[in-house]
This record gives structure tokens, sequence and C-alpha cells, in this order.
């Protein structure tokens, strides 16, 4: 694509590298197919292509974004889809991602918005507000019919609609200590939204880390990864963020060393991963930012690289493996999961359109609750047509998303992969088949 930027637009780093990002794109459209909002939608502008010549228009003319320029950014779920469909090697990520800080710094949303978003960048990133926010979420539900009437509520509906309607008690640190020797020692994420819904997936994950010989460390002032708001164009948010975490990584890493910072909400890990380019232009923290992204491992990408036992048992049950798109497109970890599963004794079977996202993608499905819905249908109807018992994911976005449209027991890999090698087993899954049903 030919671009026209001046060279006072070139000498600031971010415009450089979005410059770089859309020379690469040649109009091929190979990424609508594969694009969400586009198979739905069917409008140009609501598919990658279209969006990067908003996003080029904007930027090359130095402009405040527009009405237009927002509404087809906004519903875009950075599924990154396309990224993976790219046969130019186009970065969409960091386009888009530079394109939401433009919007954020030069365009003025309506009240109602502004509130909204404020009020999910104040309350998701810290579990002790979130979990407040869901207990007062009960009182709300029975006033959604009449908020329903009001676009401007819609988002408001749609987070009484996802609020759970018990939560599960927190969960303390992990010990410091595995079983038998140690082959290792890694830093687990909290997280946050995760650490609320559902706690017993890092739970999980301690327990069949331990089990294996891992030592699993919860480092002191790590928070929230910085997800949430950086894909809503707060940058300096997500940047702080991403500052306390590596600050308490590279304290753990000084003192005894780390294996691996594991990650078990695929979204947060994408992020994670991408510290060493979210503050490269920092002097103080772009060689931390890039050790730690270095570093992150997806819960499943680290056990691939163990040299598992065989498994406790073999369950034999049928699981309909839904790959995040952050997991699958984000960091293109795809065999590895499924081999786990496979590895620990489950039937794997694949939805059709699996390279679809399920509409969750962080705040999305509270943002644009009608187009979410929509894709968490398509998405459930492919996975109840394999005809599993069950369904495994990496994310708990997507637990939360696919759960609320399905009665499928829900869970995450790991989950599944602990209960197989000595765990308890995961709360609504089927009974353990027979080890000849496994074998076959």
């Amino acid at each position: 694509m030919q671009t026209n930027f001046t060279p006072e637009q070139l000498a600031e780093p971010q415009v450089a590298h979005s410059e770089t990002i859309l020379r690469k794109c040649v109009h091929c459209g190979f990424c609508l197919a594969t694009c969400p909002t586009y198979v739905e939608l069917g409008n140009e502008l609501d598919s990658p292509r279209g969006r990067i010549y908003l996003i080029k228009e904007m930027l090359e003319n130095g402009r405040p974004a527009d009405r237009e320029t927002v509404t087809h950014i906004d519903r875009c779920l950075s599924c990154l889809s396309c990224v993976t469909t790219c046969p130019s090697g186009v970065n969409y990520m960091h386009l888009v991602d530079h394109a939401r800080a433009h919007i954020e710094k030069t365009y003025r949303r309506s009240l109602l918005d502004r509130m909204t978003r404020s009020a999910l960048a104040r309350v998701l990133p810290y579990p002790g507000r979130f979990r407040f926010a869901l207990k007062l979420a009960r009182l709300g539900r029975p006033f959604a019919p009449l908020m329903r009437a009001l676009p401007g509520l819609r988002p408001v509906v749609a987070m009484l609609a996802l609020a759970p309607e018990a939560l599960p008690p927190a969960s303390a640190a992990p010990e410091a200590q595995p079983e038998g020797k140690r082959r290792g020692r890694v830093a687990l994420l909290a997280g946050c939204a995760q650490s609320v819904l559902d706690p017993g997936i890092n739970a999980a994950t301690v327990r069949v880390l331990h089990r294996l010989g891992i030592e699993v460390v919860a480092p002191e002032g790590e928070g929230c990864c910085g997800a949430l708001v950086h894909h809503m164009g707060r940058e300096d948010e997500a940047l702080d963020f991403a500052r306390k975490n590596i600050d308490a990584w590279t304290r753990v890493i000084e003192d005894g060393g780390l294996d691996a910072i594991v990650i078990t909400a695929s979204g947060c890990g994408t992020t994670i991963k991408d510290y060493g380019h979210m503050l490269r232009l920092d002097p103080d923290y772009a060689e931390n930012a890039a050790r730690v992204s270095a570093l992150t491992k997806d819960i499943t990408e680290y056990m691939a690289e163990l040299d598992l036992p065989e498994p406790d048992i073999r369950p034999g049950l049928e699981i309909a493996y839904h790959s995040a798109c952050s997991m699958q497109h984000g960091q293109k970890i795809t065999r590895q999961p499924r081999a786990l599963l496979t590895r620990a004794g489950f039937i794997v079977r694949e939805p059709r359109e699996g390279h679809l996202c399920c509409g969750s993608a962080g705040t999305y499905n509270i943002l644009q609750p009608e187009i979410a819905g929509r894709l968490r249908d398509r998405k459930v109807r492919n996975i109840e047509a394999t005809g599993a018992e069950a369904v495994a994911t990496g994310n708990i976005g997507c637990i939360t998303q696919i759960a609320s449209g399905s009665n499928l027991p829900v869970v995450h890999t790991v989950e599944l992969i602990d209960w197989a090698y000595g765990g308890p087993k995961p709360a609504g899954i089927p009974k353990a088949r027979p080890l000849t049903v496994a074998a076959e």
C-alpha cells in the first residue's frame, strides 16, 4: 500500500511503525473471509482491509478520529484472525492498537459511552472492585428489561446478563514447595477477572505443576496485565500495569531465577508477550520488558515442554476444544493444547469455523453485545454439532461467553489435564469412561 506521510509525521515512532505496517498491505482481501465481523455484517468497512484504509486516512491526514472511523474500529474484536490469514505479514494488532490510542486521545464519545468505558477500566482490572460489582449486579438484574429499551444502556444490560448468580470463594496464593525433587520454577500470573470468576483454574495449575515437581511462585506486586485497558485505547494505564508486573517479575528473576512466567488466560498471554514492543521506547523498561516477554508461556505451551508421566486416569470423554483467538491467532499456539488433552486420555473434537471468534474479546461482549451475541450463537451451534460432552478452552472470557449460550460444561484445558494427572474432576464434567473407550 502506498503511503504519503510527511517526514515530520514519520519522526514520531508510533506513526513510523504504523507506516511500515500499512506499506505491507497489498489489498488482496484474503482477510475478509476470516474476519468475524465481515462474515456477520458483510460491510467492507467492518473488515481488516476496510479498517486499514480508515486508519491510513486518519493517520496520514493527522486528523482527529471521526464517528465513522470510530464505529468500525470499535466493531473490531482484535481477534487477529486476519493476522493468521495475511500472506503479506501485516501486523494488524499493532496498527489497530495505535488507532485505538489515537481515538482515545482525539474523539469525544457520548456521555454514557464514556461512563461505561471508565467504569470498566476502573473495575475489571481490580479483583476486589470486580467482586463487589458482581455482587451489586444481583440487585440490578431485575431492572434489565427496562434498561434494554435504551440503546445507551445496552452495555449495562450485557454486564448484568454475564454476571454469575454466585461467586466462588477467593483462593489463597500457591504454596512455595513442589512435590518430590524440584524440576523447575515458574511465576504464575494471578490475573484480575479470572481470579474472581474462576480461581479454580489457577488452583488446578498449581496442583498439576506441583505434582510434576515445578515450584510455583506468586510475585508480590503483580496485577492486571493491562490488556483490558490496552484494547480500549487507554495506553498510559496499560503501560502502568505492564511496568508494575515487570518490576514484580524482575525481582523474582533476580532472586532465584525463573524458567517461565506461566499464564492461564490466553488474552493476558498475548499482551504480556507484547510488553517488549509496548515498552520498546522506554529506556528504563525496554530491556526488562523484552526479558519478561521472552519468558512468558501459556500453561499448555509450558507443559508441552515437560517430560510428562503417564496420566493417572484416561477419562475417555469427547471434548470439543475451542481455541481462543488470543491463543491460536495472538500467540500461534495450536498444537500443544490438543496434544496434551489427547495424551491425557480425552477424545478431542474440532468444531467447524474454529478460526472465528466466540464474541468475548475482552470487553467486546459488553460494549458490542449484539454482534457478540450473534458470534456466540454461531460458535455454540458449531460446538454442539460435534456431539462432545464438554468444552475445553484456555481463556476465561471464552469460558464465560460460551457458557452463557450453551448447557454444555465449559472448563479450562488445564482443569481437565489436572484431573487426568490426579486432581479432582471439574464440576459438571461427566464421569470417566472405561479405559477401552479412551483407547479407541
